[in-house]
């Protein structure tokens, strides 16, 4: 028993790392598949509105079964912090980085959405949402960690190097894609893509902010989520038809598209949107970016398996930074939870010290109502008894 309740207890503490991890693998999966839609010639407008209309057709039954009784009252001050929240999401944040990733490259697009940990702990000490001690060694990680991190995805970007041949890539064939985006990298304007992609993460980080206050007074979280993408859904609509004048675009076929519209509503918005929300409320927003930058990890090995892409050892060595500053801000996160939890523990003790008399009363009032219990139930079998009772009990 001792054995099995170790390792549930070692299972409840991984659970918000494993969950983390899994949604970076479905976020790279989404950049791949949505990448190739997008050379195809699909509409980012019209991808935000058919992902964000799957994601709330697949989250939104459960959300009215399962939290129909618990479901909380929307006021004018949650309705607007969810309409924010859809405004922030799927209109501003996709919208913006799509637009970014045509300006630039996708390389540097992963790259410069690998600032959202930096702006999410600023935004998050502004908000007073995390505490920054620079005396305390874990806050000291947490701010060096957010520094390496950024700089690990700035050199993956900046610094090429010499190609690094992976074992597996003598066994894909290249394709003609990188060719044409590096013939044309030239002719793009970094300047304009970089603002839009600044823009994408700073709605992104605002997202995750607001999403963590929402979550406070709104705690049905499939609720919360199928709104939040219903109502990205409808301002999607609204953008698509000023920005997009084709009718054309909105044609949707058993092809790449609607494959990248499904897998991206389903996983990167409905169950990511709940995922997120679920770890955000016992970790903070902090915790939740911190695992940001795992995704251009996966997206260059995955890249360079299905894509055919190369691997520069400035990628490499940026994925060492990376991974040494994510592990630095999660240390950091880890002793701050397990302050929370020790400061915790001696408070309940003490108050249950405090009230150590309030257990003898309740000892002897189950006590006393079990008496009670008996004595009524040997009262129903002997009616003449209680008479007799009744008429003597004025004597005594």
């Amino acid at each position: 028993m001792e054995g099995k309740g170790c390792l549930g207890s070692f299972f409840q503490r991984c659970k918000p790392y494993i969950a983390m991890i899994s949604l970076q693998f479905g976020y790279a999966g989404m950049n791949i598949i949505t990448k190739v839609s997008l050379n195809r010639g699909m509409s980012h407008y019209v991808l935000v509105v058919y992902r964000h209309a799957f994601a709330t057709a697949v989250i939104a039954p459960f959300a009215l079964v399962l939290e129909r009784k618990v479901r909380p009252k929307i006021t004018l001050p949650i309705f607007l912090q969810l309409f924010v929240l859809g405004l922030l999401g799927p209109v501003i944040d996709q919208n913006f980085y799509y637009a970014g990733l045509k300006f630039t490259s996708p390389t540097f697009s992963c790259a410069m959405s690998n600032m959202l940990p930096a702006m999410t702990f600023v935004m998050a000490v502004l908000c007073r949402m995390e505490k920054l001690d620079m005396k305390k060694f874990r806050c000291q990680a947490k701010v060096v960690g957010t520094v390496v991190t950024v700089a690990g995805a700035m050199l993956m970007t900046l610094y090429k190097g010499p190609i690094v041949e992976m074992v597996w890539s003598k066994y894909v064939h290249p394709h003609n894609s990188n060719a044409a985006e590096n013939s044309g990298s030239s002719d793009k304007d970094w300047v304009k893509g970089s603002i839009l992609l600044i823009i994408a993460t700073f709605a992104w980080a605002s997202f995750f902010i607001l999403q963590a206050i929402t979550m406070r007074r709104y705690q049905a979280h499939l609720s919360l989520t199928s709104i939040v993408c219903f109502l990205g859904t409808l301002q999607s609509i609204a953008v698509t038809f000023v920005m997009e004048h084709r009718p054309s675009a909105w044609t949707i076929g058993w092809d790449m598209n609607l494959l990248a519209a499904a897998y991206a509503g389903i996983v990167s918005s409905s169950i990511a949107y709940y995922v997120q929300g679920l770890v955000m409320q016992k970790r903070g927003p902090v915790f939740v970016t911190a695992f940001s930058p795992l995704m251009m990890i996966i997206v260059a090995i995955m890249g360079s398996f299905i894509l055919a892409e190369k691997i520069f050892l400035g990628g490499v060595i940026g994925a060492v930074l990376i991974v040494a500053g994510l592990y630095s801000v999660l240390w950091g996160k880890y002793k701050e939870f397990k302050e929370k939890e020790a400061e915790t523990i001696p408070e309940a003790i003490k108050g249950a010290g405090e009230n150590g008399g309030m257990k003898t009363v309740m000892e002897e009032t189950e006590e006393d109502n079990d008496i009670e219990m008996q004595k009524s139930q040997a009262n129903k079998l002997s009616t003449p008894a209680v008479a007799v009772q009744s008429v003597e009990a004025p004597k005594a």
